[in-house]
């Protein structure tokens, strides 16, 4: 069973999460991803910042704070709210009607937190292959000198 992000540190700062876009983007780049959208979100669900490459959908920014979004909602990243949507799809869809829409069970949304695993934030990606959107979130996070929890 995953265990629940329960200690909340310091929320990522524009800096941090611009370092975060920034680098899931060169991640992307250096592995030819197609175009990405990149969210971060503060603990709080509140976007701090968005970077859009040039032809990445227009749905991609919704998409991405979706999963950033979800991540916190839910306190485990999004390849695991995947997981148990296969398990128990019946959960997933009414997680999906009483969030809005919001839930998004794919790869590409994970938690952010400082060395000491305290929760500071979310991040999500959309624009390629989910497993290739959660290894951009993932080498973005450990870049900034963050952890993924």
């Amino acid at each position: 069973m995953m265990s629940f992000v329960r200690t909340t540190g310091e929320a990522l700062s524009l800096d941090q999460a611009t370092r975060l876009t920034e680098a899931a983007l060169a991640h992307g780049a250096e592995i030819e991803c197609d175009p990405l959208t990149v969210a971060v979100l503060d603990p709080g669900g509140h976007l701090v910042a968005l970077a859009r490459q040039d032809g990445s959908g227009i749905a991609r920014p919704e998409i991405a704070m979706s999963k950033a979004w979800i991540a916190l909602g839910m306190g485990f990243d999004t390849r695991e709210l995947a997981n148990r949507a296969q398990a128990n799809p019946h959960f997933v869809s009414a997680l999906t009607g009483v969030t809005g829409g919001r839930a998004v069970p794919a790869p590409g949304g994970l938690l952010v937190g400082d060395q000491d695993r305290r929760l500071c934030g979310a991040i999500g990606i959309s624009g390629d292959t989910s497993d290739r959107d959660e290894t951009c979130a993932l080498r973005a996070i450990a870049a900034v000198g963050l952890v993924a929890i």
